[in-house]
């Protein structure tokens, strides 16, 4: 994008609304999201710009996020509304923040997590590894898909897990992957993964809290699933 342009001046394909309609909201960068709200720039600076001196002066998106408006009409091109307009947009964002915490499910036995997970793995027709990142009172921050394998492998590696969990400042991890087989009796590689990171999440300080293999339930096996830490691979 030609930032020296005005938007108006630009391909509609360069501005950041035409993109964030054409490509989501995760192609554009903090200053072009702020631009969308804050419509227009002032003579000479064009409104991308307006939202890059906003962090360049606020140092950080959270410094902006907690700014009043009277500090954020104190940038050249903010007026009240505008100003107004991001103090809104933030303080929506904690909202709903705070909101999904609230209602996020406590995943804190095997059973739980099962019944959390077991719809959405039902049907997969190969393996998928993901992980469930919990905060310090084993509430949901969110799930993430890891990797996905064949019938009968997966690939998983330490660094792909736990990123996601820094990211997300998690207390504790469970894992979760799937048989399609059926059987949700963990396997040899099921096991030194586990064991694997176990120990990675020892050096980080992040608890892997259990690991879950959920199957099918049969005549003969009236659970679906298996709790790795239950039968006792956690313990050395």
């Amino acid at each position: 994008m030609n930032e020296s342009l005005r938007l108006k001046d630009q391909p509609a394909n360069e501005r950041p609304r035409e993109r964030l309609v054409a490509r989501g909201p995760d192609a554009l960068s903090h200053a072009e999201l702020i631009a969308i709200l804050l419509r227009t720039g002032l003579k000479g600076v064009n409104v991308v710009q307006v939202g890059q001196n906003l962090l360049r002066q606020f140092g950080s998106l959270n410094a902006l996020a907690g700014a009043s408006v009277d500090e954020v009409r104190k940038i050249p091109g903010i007026g009240r509304d505008k100003a107004a307009t991001l103090v809104a947009a933030f303080a929506l964002a904690r909202r709903m923040e705070q909101e999904r915490r609230e209602d996020s499910p406590v995943l804190d036995n095997p059973a739980t997590v099962v019944g959390f997970m077991r719809e959405s793995n039902r049907l997969r027709p190969v393996e998928a590894f993901q992980a469930l990142l919990l905060n310090t009172r084993k509430r949901l921050i969110r799930a993430v898909d890891i990797a996905d394998g064949t019938l009968d492998t997966i690939l998983v590696h330490p660094r792909e897990v736990f990123r996601a969990a820094i990211v997300a400042n998690a207390a504790g991890i469970v894992l979760v992957h799937n048989h399609p087989s059926g059987d949700p009796t963990p396997s040899e590689a099921d096991i030194k993964v586990t064991r694997d990171l176990i120990r990675a999440g020892q050096l980080l300080k992040i608890e892997v809290v259990d690991h879950i293999v959920i199957g099918q339930a049969t005549a003969e096996r009236t659970k679906d699933y298996s709790s790795l830490r239950e039968l006792g691979y956690f313990y050395a």
